[in-house]
């Protein structure tokens, strides 16, 4: 069990609501963005002299273009249904991390400076005004929000924490007062292409040493191209996919995938990051900005489909927003959707029976799969409703023999967060990321006693990341992670691979 300066949740079979405990995650807060973070996405370097009055400024602005934030912060009736829902008031046992509390930090300001009750007679309608106190208050608790939506799913009148949680981070960063993991990051795509900051030609000699690990496991030659020209597919993948286990385990899949399809497929040095953070701060002109980057790599490297590899918040954007932010794509093939999930990829092709898989090449595994946040409660795949849910699972299926699917209550539109998503992937906030863990460690580890689960497949970079971190917290193994494509990678017969010297292989390792 990995060594913890904070108390680690105790694991328990069902699910406990835990009594309210106040002010227990007050002191968690991210670093603050530095001003070399903050100007390159267009916000000021530090807290303004003004800021109050610029903060409400923006409040109103974002009022008037968002229809629906007013909306959130006027309906809501205090009936409790999203009390117990967040991960993070699970693990924490903070009032202001049930979503109704997250919500009033900004409610009870919108009350007090954008309605006349408030302006009246603030007391008797909670309004509050905007102090230094209530914006540290802000800073800390709507950076304990990964904007899963999961309060939504079961809040009657709809209303999204998520929303307001852009909303406030985006108020936040035009007064200068910004997260700097997220802010250093977007930075990096904008000067070098991707989150981790990784150049061209670093990118290119993992790919030549990947085709070199592939073509020792299989004889074939399977390629990783980038920056190739004419190219018929972009590949668009989270930059972890390019280094870090279990991530590029499924980059490898993705390539065997599209060499058994016979498809030309490229990366871009320009656009290797399918990441999008700009939607966590809230950030539309942001996003934008990242969007584009794919846009103008789709054109210079003259593709006709666009895939987007295992990255949950980067199908989110690309699903419901990359038409709008980056379009119009009128220059690729209209025969196919833009964007396309690379699980559609593959799923179409097991439908069409152009993949062969050997099933027991997996056998040492007994997998569950983690529904994402960001693809289960704000996207789609494939041609019918629900499909985000039941394409990885028929995939899993094919090349496994042993799944089980967790507690119907803790997947699919029900999903728990992994903890880590909104932005929140950052070592200053490990605690946070521990304790909001906690109801999908207990979810997984009570298949693992009834079911006797070994590993649990995801589709997310974030994901992924987070639970090889926090599942030794727990007692786990950081290894019992693995991406989806990962197992596509290992059942899949490769047509010209030499089955019979892999089964020796496998003989004698035994």
């Amino acid at each position: 069990m990995a060594k913890a300066t904070f108390e680690v949740p105790e694991l328990s079979q069902y699910l406990d609501v835990p009594p309210v405990t106040p002010e227990t995650m007050a002191h968690s807060k991210p670093f603050v963005a530095k001003p070399e973070f903050q100007a390159p996405l267009g916000f000021p370097g530090e807290l303004m002299d003004d800021w109050q009055e610029k903060a409400l400024d923006k409040m109103g602005e974002l009022l008037g273009k968002y229809r629906s934030l007013r909306v959130y912060l006027d309906s809501c009736v205090k009936c409790g249904s999203c009390t117990d829902k967040c991960h993070y008031y699970l693990g924490t046992k903070d009032p202001k991390n049930m979503p109704v509390g997250r919500q009033d930090l900004m409610r009870k300001v919108y009350r007090r400076y954008f309605t006349l009750a408030g302006k009246l007679f603030p007391k008797l309608v909670g309004a509050e005004d905007f102090t230094k106190d209530v914006l540290d208050d802000w800073y800390s608790y709507y950076h304990q929000c990964s904007q899963c939506r999961r309060c939504s799913v079961f809040c009657p009148y709809g209303i999204d924490t998520a929303e307001i949680s852009m909303a406030a981070r985006e108020i936040m960063d035009s007064i200068g007062v910004g997260q700097k993991y997220c802010n250093e990051i977007i930075g990096k795509v904008y000067t070098i292409g991707n989150n981790l900051g990784l150049p061209g030609p670093a990118l290119k000699d993992t790919l030549e040493g990947l085709e070199e690990d592939v073509f020792d496991e299989t004889g074939v030659a399977v390629r990783y191209p980038i920056d190739e020209v004419g190219a018929e597919i972009l590949l668009v993948t989270p930059s972890a996919d390019f280094f870090a286990e279990p991530h590029v385990d499924g980059l490898i899949g993705y390539g065997k995938v599209f060499h058994e399809a016979g498809v030309t497929w490229t990366l871009s040095s320009h656009a290797s990051e399918a990441a999008n953070f700009g939607m966590f701060i809230g950030s539309y002109d942001n996003m934008r900005r990242v969007a584009q980057r794919i846009r103008e790599a789709a054109i210079e490297l003259k593709v006709k489909r666009i895939v987007f590899g295992e990255c949950g918040h980067a199908w989110r954007v690309a699903y419901s927003f990359l038409n709008t932010l980056a379009g119009p794509w009128d220059f690729l093939d209209p025969r196919y959707p833009v964007p396309q999930h690379i699980c559609e990829f593959t799923y179409n092709l097991i439908q069409e029976g152009k993949l062969t898989f050997d099933k027991s090449e997996n056998d040492d595994k007994v997998l569950t799969y983690h529904d994402s946040c960001n693809v289960a409660r704000a996207s789609r795949m494939g041609n019918t409703p629900g499909g985000q849910f039941e394409i990885p699972r028929a995939i899993i299926r094919e090349t496994c023999n042993h799944f089980y699917d967790m507690d119907e209550d803790t997947i699919r539109d029900r999903t728990f967060c992994c903890g880590g998503g909104g932005g929140l992937l950052t070592d200053d906030l490990m605690e946070l990321r521990v304790k909001g863990a906690k109801p999908r460690v207990e979810a997984l580890n009570n298949v693992m006693l009834e079911k006797g689960v070994t590993h649990m497949a995801a589709i997310c970079a974030i994901c992924k990341s987070q639970f090889t971190k926090v599942l030794p917290y727990y007692g786990m193994e950081m290894d019992q992670i693995v991406s989806l494509h990962q197992l596509v990678s290992n059942a899949i017969v490769l047509t010209g691979q030499d089955v019979e010297d892999d089964e020796d292989e496998a003989d004698e390792a035994a």
